[in-house]
């Protein structure tokens, strides 16, 4: 059965849509029964559609995987939907041990607690939560220390395809970068 691109592209939409996570493109090419620089060829066309017509939404790409999501420029509207929910924001020790993690991965708890100086068990507990960091994996060492990092989450929630785009930890500081910058969305 032929079906043109904009039937194709109409069904790339609806499986980012109803998928609501990152769909990576090898399974969209296995449903789809395509090639893979097709469907390659076609999200591209359809990311720049979308940001030609100024949608509302916007497909990102997350490492080698696509998602569909708002654009940010519109948060301030979206975020009326979720005023009463706080339970969205991270505290100011979340974030500094969301930071240390992100810079420092793989890293352990002992070793996030020696750069702050304070134990940081509520804060792993959060970001666990949220799902914006995972345990990946356990040193073989005494005690077997468990080992963290960042999650598809983290990169999806501060707007980067993979963590060598975080801006360059000397580059970060309140001087010379706006706190938008750096900690994405509010």
């Amino acid at each position: 059965m032929l079906i043109d691109d904009r039937e194709i592209k109409g069904i790339i939409e609806g499986l980012l849509f109803v998928w609501g996570d990152p769909l990576s493109l090898k399974d969209i090419k296995n449903i789809l029964e395509l090639d893979e620089q097709e469907v390659s060829r076609l999200i591209d066309e359809m990311i720049d559609e979308f940001n030609y017509n100024r949608r509302g939404l916007r497909i990102i790409k997350i490492n080698d995987k696509y998602q569909l999501t708002t654009r940010p420029e519109h948060h301030e509207w979206i975020s009326q939907l979720f005023e009463d929910n706080k339970s969205n924001s991270l505290s100011s020790a979340a974030l500094e041990t969301l930071a240390i993690i992100a810079y420092k991965q793989p890293i352990t708890k002992a070793e996030i607690e020696n750069i702050r100086g304070v134990r940081c068990d509520k804060a792993l507990e959060t970001l666990l939560n949220k799902d914006l960091i995972k345990e990946v994996g356990r040193l073989e060492r005494t005690g077997r220390p468990i080992v963290y990092g960042t999650t598809e989450e983290f990169l999806r929630y501060f707007g980067i395809k993979n963590i060598s785009d975080l801006p360059d930890i000397h580059d970060v500081n309140e001087d010379n970068m706006e706190k938008e910058e750096f900690y994405g969305k509010e």
